[in-house]
């Protein structure tokens, strides 16, 4: 068998061979047809950038990557749990990814999903309206957004109350789901400008190749 190249890139994340993955914590599972490459005793899933926004900002360079073992993690638009599932690898056993999801469709796929990753809890709910979820989710130390809809500053501003302060924020804009009329630059300069403003800009990571309609930003609470 050929000499692996294994690199760690952050906690939870690694490169195999020039590729990203993370450990699997459901041994023996894929989500989405993804690679299982097994290393040193353990089961690491390759992770694909143009399935993944984070990945494919990871690649791109991403300097700002709060996602540990043992965070708490509020997923908003998980649909199938793809990336959430990688996200789910990151914490580990000890943190948790609360994953909302407003599609029955998309919910039906990540609960399946979730049965087999304890870590993963499943919330079928509208990320406009929090407060309908709050009494299940918890302070957490990440608010990640990912959603096809209109307004996304203001969905993110809505869920930031889960956010602990000092805890990241990673807001995926989706510029068609905005404005289809509008070029994608000035979607993202006015989704950015409407964020609370107590959530600080820390980071910017264009996606291209693998998504040039979308632009994924990092806040920190302050």
């Amino acid at each position: 068998m050929p000499d692996i190249k294994f690199e760690k890139l952050w906690d939870g994340v690694y490169r195999i061979d020039g590729r990203l993955a993370t450990e699997n914590i459901a041994r023996g599972e894929r989500v989405y047809g993804e690679e299982l490459v097994d290393y040193n005793g353990s089961e690491y899933r390759l992770w694909n950038p143009y399935r993944s926004k984070l990945a494919a900002a990871i690649v791109n360079g991403l300097k700002t990557l709060n996602i540990k073992r043992g965070s708490d993690v509020l997923y908003v638009g998980a649909a199938t749990g793809t990336t959430a599932s990688h996200v789910s690898d990151m914490v580990g056993e000890d943190g948790t990814v609360y994953c909302i999801e407003l599609s029955e469709r998309n919910m039906r796929q990540l609960v399946k999903v979730c049965e087999k990753r304890p870590n993963m809890l499943p919330i079928l709910g509208d990320a406009r309206y929090p407060e309908k979820y709050s009494d299940v989710v918890e302070g957490c130390d990440v608010l990640y957004q990912d959603v096809s809809a209109r307004e996304q500053a203001h969905i993110l501003n809505q869920n930031e109350r889960f956010l602990k302060a000092g805890g990241t924020a990673y807001f995926v804009i989706k510029s068609q789901s905005v404005d289809v009329g509008r070029s994608p630059g000035e979607v993202f300069k006015q989704e950015l400008n409407n964020v609370n403003k107590d959530l600080r800009l820390v980071e910017k990571v264009g996606i291209e190749p693998f998504d040039r309609l979308h632009m994924f930003s990092v806040f920190v609470k302050d």
